[in-house]
């Protein structure tokens, strides 16, 4: 059968302070070829603000797009529906985000469920101040507004960076039955107890991390035993175990991604596992590289080395359909670079097809069977 794969890039178009450049012009397209890594233009989705976070759902007829905001008390998640023989993108609707710096989403695993992740700035006692924010899926990818939210409380160690409650990332477990909230802020893990018919939550517990770490993004296992969590401001991977009947996680060990001298001056980003998860990576803004760990047979990750991301500050990283290509948005060089991925290895080699782009943020394949 016929296939077409699609490579969709969230670009910053607004200046914000915590930013270098604003170079993008919104969600910028791609046709990708799964055989040679080749990219070709297809243009640029136009009237959104700073789409820094985005996802194509399973079935790749809808793409969500976070729109992360300085100075917005509120953030924005949009809707658009994918054109499967095109790629073009057609708007739908958008809702608050119930917080702001809109930061990661992600869906529940039935698909019904859009979870939203909110970094927060500002004042703790400001309006509406959520973490986390519950927003139904509607036939055809649109959006409700929010069913359910919860706001995170309390602060860590770090006076710059965790002066309040900094949710970054959130994910179902394997078995839809909690949700998992990494906050930069507060050191923690959240845990919340999901309802799948609904998209109730209720408080379930939190796993404290190291004070400073500063938890970011994390991954689950296929045979969902184990998670690993990158900690942005410790420059750190944690390995935990998982027990799903409890929906408790467990800390085995913490692992450095970058050379000891330079975790002070590096901050992580995204972290991956292979396709056949033997391998986990992960991207170190600062140090510029890619790390790549190979998971032991316990389940912890151990750093095997480090290769440079091809260009400054990789902020996130995807692989492509076929699991041979690693594309990586380095939004300072307004580039994505093109890794060829050795899967008996983990290695990465350059393919030497980057692509061009302005202040790229996030990446999300779209593969199409037609």
């Amino acid at each position: 059968m016929p296939v077409r794969t699609y490579l969709y890039v969230g670009c910053c178009n607004r200046p914000t302070p915590y930013f270098a450049s604003a170079n993008g012009r919104g969600i910028a397209a791609f046709v990708f070829d799964e055989a040679s890594g080749a990219a070709e233009p297809l243009g640029v989705t136009e009237g959104i603000d700073n789409p820094t976070f985005l996802s194509v759902d399973g079935d790749g007829r809808a793409l969500h797009a976070n729109s992360e905001v300085f100075g917005w008390d509120e953030g924005t998640v949009s809707a658009y529906a994918v054109d499967l023989a095109s790629g073009a993108l057609a708007y739908l609707e958008k809702q608050p985000s119930r917080g702001s710096i809109t930061a990661h989403h992600s869906r529940d695993r039935t698909g019904r469920f859009l979870l939203v992740a909110n970094y927060g700035m500002g004042p703790v006692e400001g309006r509406p101040n959520r973490s986390l924010a519950i927003l139904p899926i509607r036939a055809g990818g649109g959006l409700a507004p929010a069913v359910a939210e919860a706001t995170h409380h309390g602060q860590g160690p770090d006076a710059g960076r965790q002066e309040r409650p900094h949710a970054h990332c959130v994910l179902a477990t394997p078995d839809n039955r909690f949700l998992a909230v990494a906050d930069l802020g507060i050191d923690q893990l959240v845990l919340y107890r999901f309802d799948a018919a609904t998209g109730a939550i209720e408080p379930a517990g939190a796993l404290d991390l190291p004070p400073g770490c500063g938890p970011r993004h994390f991954v689950f296992d296929a045979a969902g035993r184990f998670a690993y969590l990158v900690n942005e401001l410790g420059s750190s991977v944690a390995s935990l175990r998982f027990d799903a009947a409890a929906g408790a996680f467990s800390l085995l060990g913490l692992e450095l991604t970058v050379p000891a001298a330079a975790a002070g001056s590096n901050h992580c980003s995204e972290i991956r596992l292979s396709p056949a998860g033997r391998f986990l990576y992960v991207a170190n803004r600062g140090h510029d590289s890619l790390s790549i760990l190979r998971i032991d047979a316990d389940g912890r990750a151990v750093l095997q080395g480090t290769v440079p991301s091809g260009g400054r500050t990789p902020r996130h990283f995807a692989f492509d359909p076929s699991g041979r290509f690693l594309a990586v948005a380095n939004q300072d060089s307004d580039r994505i670079s093109l890794f060829a991925v050795d899967a008996a290895t983990g290695a990465l080699v350059p393919t030497g097809r980057d692509i061009a782009t302005g202040t790229p943020t996030c990446i999300a394949f779209c593969r199409i069977e037609t």
